[in-house]
């Protein structure tokens, strides 16, 4: 019925399969255009979303990385507030301390009873001296008092006082011990232990009584804070205060420590320098606190009848009495003028 040539129908395929080559062929550049742009497309979308997440972890890890800071903030104002508080009542407390606390900040050992026996034992010896030397017997008690009150306190005081010298002398050589200790991996309480049996006094005792604190369960913080107690400078609650911001905060405590002996030799220069500016002064004082009793006494030598109605008349005793309290609120002033307190 109908016959089909096979010539024709393979020229109409090929003719087809040619048109339709040459149209790809034509439209090749447009499509890859297209395909470049979708994939481009696609690229930046996933790109996008990565970008997207990056930014959202970062915004995460920012904001943690934020609060822990704030929250690390917080808790070492809180320390400082808190050390400060605590330094300002000890210090209250440490400018008249009791006694016995002062027998303690002095290296003695012993009870009060047996401070004060040895008390009534100054006190008589003094007013037997006195008396043996010619005292009239109605300014007798208040040698008695003298002795009794007055020398044995002078002695504590004293002693405490070289002993936060030696002290301060020693502490930023020990401090130094500890770094190299830190830095070698030793720890914070091994450090301690080796101050306390390795030191020169008294820092040998202070840090025993660190370890021996810490023995009986207080914690190295707690306990190098309460050396201030029974060491009453401001460089023991330094250290105190470092150590216990350190293990609140963290950091390096080799730095820190470092950072502390740094500071207690400059404050050590300080005070040298400053005592070497205040010698011209003290000097002085000493020259006009003498100069009275020098002048007193070429004046007796040159001429005595001159001098002695000072010492025999009435008026003459008012007068040295009158002078005595002068010159004692001259020399206060001028000890107040010329001694620093760092």
């Amino acid at each position: 019925m109908f016959g089909f040539d096979p010539v024709v129908i393979i020229f109409v395929a090929l003719s087809a399969l040619a048109v339709g080559g040459i149209g790809y062929t034509l439209l090749f550049p447009s499509i890859e255009r297209e395909r470049n742009a979708e994939r481009r497309l696609n690229t930046i979308s996933r790109e996008a979303v990565v970008d997207q997440g990056t930014v959202k972890l970062r915004k995460v890890a920012s904001q943690a990385t934020n609060d822990e800071q704030a929250r690390r903030r917080k808790n070492l104002e809180a320390s400082m507030k808190a050390a400060e508080k605590k330094r300002e009542n000890r210090d209250l407390y440490m400018k008249k301390p009791p006694l016995q606390i002062q027998m303690k900040q002095a290296g003695m050992k012993g009870d009060m009873k047996t401070f004060w026996l040895y008390s009534v034992v100054c006190g008589l010896a003094v007013t037997a001296l006195a008396i043996y030397f010619g005292l009239d017997l109605t300014y007798a008690p208040a040698a008695l008092l003298v002795g009794t009150l007055g020398l044995p306190r002078w002695y504590v005081a004293r002693r405490r006082k070289k002993r936060v010298l030696a002290f301060l002398n020693e502490f930023p050589n020990a401090l130094d011990v500890m770094v190299r200790a830190v830095k070698s991996g030793l720890p914070l309480n091994d450090g301690i232990r080796l101050l306390a049996s390795e030191s020169a006094e008294p820092v040998r005792t202070e840090f025993q009584r660190i370890v021996d604190a810490q023995s009986i369960g207080k914690s190295t913080p707690q306990a190098c804070i309460e050396m201030q107690e029974t060491m009453p400078c401001p460089e023991a609650a330094f250290f105190g205060i470092v150590i216990q911001i350190q293990s609140q905060a963290g950091g390096n405590l080799s730095e820190a420590l470092g950072n502390l002996s740094k500071v207690l030799r400059d404050r050590k220069k300080m005070k040298a320098k400053v005592q070497a500016l205040a010698m011209e002064a003290k000097a002085s004082a000493y020259i006009i606190g003498a100069l009275p009793f020098i002048v007193s006494l070429l004046v007796y030598l040159s001429s005595p009848t001159y001098i002695m109605p000072l010492f025999t008349t009435s008026s003459g005793h008012i007068t040295l009495a009158v002078s005595a309290v002068w010159m004692t609120i001259g020399i206060f002033v001028m000890k107040q003028m010329i001694n620093f307190d760092m």
